[in-house]
């Protein structure tokens, strides 16, 4: 059973969210805020599996909580819902520890995939928007970048090149002829080397990276 907090500032979505999500047998919702502040103050009460967190939101917005929650709970997973897709709010929630950013008109079906997805460990971004938010905000410079490129071994650089393009644990160890667990273990090691959070971090970076080799 995969335990979700609902983040939203509008009475009618967080309801909407409420009804569509708890017909899926293996979602249960244990929470709901109406802005940043109570989300951080519920996650540490609740310790959801995850939370779908809007951004644009009074008293305290989504990307504040996202950071606050995941810098005292490293391994929290934060999706965000939004309706805007601006390159400022997808980059500050991203770089703030949130693990997917997905637009609120998508498809109901699709939405409940990226929830399991995201419980998984995998990063969820909307169609469109990992080009969009490869920028210097994210990424360094390409001298920078090769660099830092070059802490990496071989391996674990044929990793980060199949993160890149969307590739899950499981495709990535066929790829390679390794084990799963092998994979973790190098998108662990490339998170401390490259001093990122999390999967979509690392694919922005890598898709940035890698344009330019």
């Amino acid at each position: 059973m995969i335990r979700l907090l609902l983040v939203d500032d509008q009475s009618l979505v967080r309801q909407g969210l409420k009804a569509m999500l708890s017909i899926e047998p293996d979602l249960e919702i244990i929470g709901m805020a109406e802005n940043g502040e109570e989300a951080v103050s519920l996650f540490e009460t609740l310790q959801p599996d995850v939370v779908l967190m809007d951004v644009r939101m009074p008293v305290m917005n989504g990307s504040t909580a996202t950071r606050q929650i995941c810098e005292k709970f490293p391994n929290a997973k934060v999706l965000v819902l939004s309706t805007y897709d601006e390159d400022r709010d997808v980059s500050d929630a991203i770089r703030a520890g949130a693990k997917g950013y997905l637009l609120k008109d998508m498809p109901s079906d699709e939405l409940v995939n990226a929830i399991r997805c995201i419980n998984s460990g995998y990063a969820q971004l909307a169609p469109g928007l990992l080009e969009r938010v490869i920028n210097p905000k994210l990424t360094n410079t390409t001298e920078t970048n090769n660099k830092e490129l070059s802490k990496l071994t071989p391996r674990e650089l044929d990793v980060a090149k199949l993160v890149a393009i969307g590739a899950t644990n499981q495709e990535i160890a066929t790829k390679l002829f390794i084990s799963e667990c092998t994979v973790k273990t190098h998108i662990n090691s490339i998170f401390n080397r490259l001093n990122l959070k999390n999967r979509a971090q690392l694919a922005i970076y890598a898709n940035g990276a890698f344009a330019n080799t």
